[in-house]
């Protein structure tokens, strides 16, 4: 399943990771289930921000400046 919320594959990649932790978490503790969803809450908002694909873009021209190489 294609997210059109966060990037190609976030949907399957949460669901498979979500329930690994939940099966291996105690339940007094879902410390890590929240860490988890978070982290995908961060990719989707990213995802969202109009300018998220023209600073990534940015960021990369100017490591491969940095770099002196230009793919």
């Amino acid at each position: 399943m294609e997210s059109a919320l966060g990037f190609p594959g976030d949907a399957d990649d949460f669901e498979a990771e979500l329930a690994r932790e939940i099966n291996h978490a105690d339940p007094a503790d879902l410390s890590g289930v929240v860490r988890l969803v978070e982290e995908f809450r961060g990719r989707i908002i990213a995802r969202q921000d109009p300018g998220f694909d023209a600073a990534v873009a940015a960021a990369v021209a100017e490591i491969r400046a940095a770099r002196g190489t230009a793919r």
